[in-house]
C-alpha cells in the first residue's frame, strides 16, 4: 500500500513510517521542513514538503494522489499557542479530509485524543483545552464525510519501548468501574495499533480509544469488529 501520512515527521509519524516500510508499503511523509528530509528518507519514506498551514487543497491532492489511505498524525506541538491549535489539529486535518476528497483517497485514519467528547473541565489549562476543542472539531467534521474513516484517540503518549499489548475499545472506555486503569500508551504501541487498522478496512467508521493493556495488538483490533453480546 501507499501510505500519506501527515505530520511525517512526528514522533508516532515515524514509528508509523518505519513500520510500513519494513513491511513493504510505501510511506509518504509530508513534512515541514527540508531540514527533515533526511530523518524521514532514513526511514524509508518519501518525503514531500509540505505545510499544511500554508499550503491550498489542490496542493495537498496533488502530494496524496495515488495514495491507498491517509493518516492525520500532525499536531501543532509543544509550546504552540492557541491559534496553532486551531490552525493545525482542526484546520489541517480539515484541509487534509478535503484534499483525500479531491483525489480520490477514501481511506483516512485521524490521530485524535481520550477526553474530547466532553467540554473541557473548569480549570483546564487554555491551551490544553483549545487542542481538546480542535481534535473534537476534527472529528465531528469527519465523520460528515463521504470517507472510510477510523478515529484513533490514545491515551497520553510516551516514548517507551512498545509493549505489543493495548486496551482498544470503541469509544468511550469505561473507566468508573477501576480506578486504576492504566491512561498512558507509548507512541510505538500507537504506530503498531494505525498499521492494523490501515490493514483492516471494516474499522471504517470506529471511533477507538486506546491504551496499555494486556491484549496483542491484532487481537485488539479484531474484537473491536466482533458482535456485540
Amino acid at each position: 500500500m501507499r501510505i500519506a501520512v501527515a505530520g511525517g515527521h512526528g514522533k508516532v509519524a515515524r514509528h508509523l513510517t518505519r513500520a510500513l516500510a519494513a513491511r513493504g508499503d510505501v510511506p509518504v511523509a509530508l513534512i515541514r521542513s527540508l531540514d527533515q528530509v533526511d530523518d524521514v528518507t532514513r526511514d524509508g519514506a518519501e518525503p514531500t514538503v509540505l505545510d499544511l498551514e500554508r499550503c491550498n487543497v489542490q496542493d495537498v491532492a496533488d502530494a496524496i494522489t495515488g495514495a491507498d489511505a491517509v493518516v492525520f498524525a500532525a499536531g501543532a506541538g509543544p509550546g504552540s499557542g492557541l491559534a496553532r491549535k486551531d490552525t493545525v489539529d482542526r484546520g489541517a486535518a480539515q484541509l487534509l479530509a478535503d484534499a483525500a476528497e479531491s483525489a480520490g483517497v477514501r481511506r483516512y485514519v485521524l490521530v485524535s485524543a481520550m477526553g474530547v467528547d466532553d467540554e473541557p473541565a473548569d480549570g483546564t489549562d487554555d491551551v490544553f483545552a483549545a487542542y481538546l476543542r480542535a481534535k473534537a472539531a476534527s472529528e465531528e467534521d469527519l465523520r460528515q464525510r463521504p470517507l472510510d474513516w477510523t478515529v484513533l484517540r490514545p491515551g497520553r503518549l510516551t516514548d517507551e519501548p512498545a509493549t505489543g499489548a493495548v486496551r482498544l475499545e470503541i469509544r468511550p472506555l469505561s473507566r468508573e468501574a477501576d480506578e486504576h486503569a492504566e491512561t498512558d500508551v507509548p507512541r510505538a504501541d500507537v504506530a503498531d495499533v494505525l498499521l492494523a487498522l490501515l490493514q483492516e478496512p471494516a474499522t471504517a467508521g470506529l471511533t477507538l480509544e486506546l491504551t496499555s493493556g494486556a491484549v496483542p495488538v491484532a487481537a485488539a483490533v479484531a474484537a473491536v469488529l466482533e458482535p456485540a453480546d
